[in-house]
């Protein structure tokens, strides 16, 4: 039985917002009624582009702060099924583009 959802919403101005929650239909509802978060209110309308399902929803929520961390390019290498890409996304910038590209 899936106790909680990890997800992505691709906000109107371009940008990502993280959540979780117990029923992502409701909570997807929720938002584009303007009734979640302070952030999507304001960037209507909102788009699920992701989403994880977890046993519990405090896993789900774990998930949620970890991405929120995330750069722009790592969330959307996740967004994009493009997870050989995570662990070097997951370097500084500054170690990646010192290291030479691979052959």
């Amino acid at each position: 039985m899936i106790g909680g959802y990890m997800y992505i919403l691709l906000c109107a101005d371009g940008s990502f917002y993280t959540g979780s929650t117990n029923n992502l239909q409701i909570r997807i509802a929720q938002h584009q009624a303007g009734e979640g978060a302070n952030y999507t209110r304001k960037r209507l309308p909102v788009e699920l582009v992701y989403y994880e399902e977890f046993d519990r929803v405090s896993d789900a929520f774990y998930r949620e702060k970890q991405v929120q961390g995330w750069r722009r390019e790592k969330k959307l290498a996740l967004i994009e099924g493009r997870h050989e890409e995570l662990k070097e996304l997951a370097k500084k910038k500054w170690l990646r583009q010192a290291q030479p590209p691979a052959q």
